[in-house]
């Protein structure tokens, strides 16, 4: 929703003309909740609520608006299984508006579905962040090599979620993290990453965190530590190998979605 927030602030800014679709009501199986948004312009669209023929639909509606110039807000219903064919079968209302400054305002807030301190600028890293950068989570992306950081991504700058960290002493940003933070650790020194594990396993007070590398490393590591005077529960809740099983492959690009897909999986989780 903030991604869709920015697009909305980046293009009243541009003077590009746009119309907001919002679901507003919804029966039954949907494919969007009550409360998704999709900006709607000439040349092209932003967000999505839900695809298929329903939102090829509310494009057509939403340009119509746009070729009429002021034509009044609008509110539409539609049956998705007798006038649109779409098996979910349930029913949503669409509002339609141009999009004005006053939208931005009374946008609502969505809050992050994890707070995460990525540790690692490296092709895993980046991989990880290019994919963090469409979710609405919350990270901090932290390297001691500045020019390690990527400036932009592909289609544009970085979004604020994003928030590159560089520093020397990299293992005590461990210590502003929020509790409950999820942690990745993969840098490109096996000694760094020794150092943040031990700072991240003392506090000890982590949803998830997560250690690249192999069953090897693992058991390295364990031994460090244990030599370091850490307990064992904390250590039993160290992540090694990360990534949700079953995904086979070592290009960054492959690690990358099956390590997103466990913190999605972990943030999901009820929490006692």
């Amino acid at each position: 929703m903030e991604l869709l927030r920015d697009n909305a602030l980046a293009w009243l800014a541009s003077g590009r003309a746009a119309v907001l679709v919002r679901v507003s009501d919804t029966k039954g199986s949907v494919p969007r909740e009550a409360g998704t948004r999709m900006l709607v312009a000439g040349d092209c669209v932003a967000g999505t609520i839900g695809g298929g023929h329903l939102e090829w639909q509310a494009i057509a509606r939403a340009r119509e608006m746009l070729a009429a110039d002021q034509a009044p807000a609008q509110s539409v219903h539609y049956a998705l299984g007798p006038s649109l064919g779409q098996c979910c079968g349930g029913a949503v209302t669409l509002s339609f508006e141009r999009l004005h400054a006053e939208h931005l305002a009374a946008w609502p807030q969505e809050a992050p579905r994890f707070h995460l301190q990525l540790y690692g600028a490296g092709h895993v890293g980046r991989a990880i962040a290019r994919l963090l950068a469409t979710l609405p989570v919350q990270v901090d992306w932290i390297d001691e090599r500045e020019d390690a950081f990527p400036p932009a991504l592909a289609d544009g700058p970085w979004p604020r979620h994003i928030r590159r960290v560089a520093v020397d002493a990299v293992e005590a940003e461990v210590r502003h993290a929020p509790p409950g933070a999820f942690y990745l650790v993969l840098t490109h020194q096996h000694d760094l990453d020794l150092r943040i594990t031990e700072a991240i396993l003392r506090r000890n007070d982590f949803t998830f965190f997560g250690l690249i590398g192999s069953r090897t490393k693992r058991q390295r590591f364990i031994h460090r530590l244990e030599e370091r005077g850490l307990p064992h529960a904390a250590i039993d809740r160290m992540v090694c190998p990360i990534g949700l099983p079953g995904i086979v492959g070592k290009e960054p690009e492959v690690i990358a979605v099956a390590v997103v897909g466990q913190l999605l999986r972990e943030s999901a989780k009820p929490r006692s």
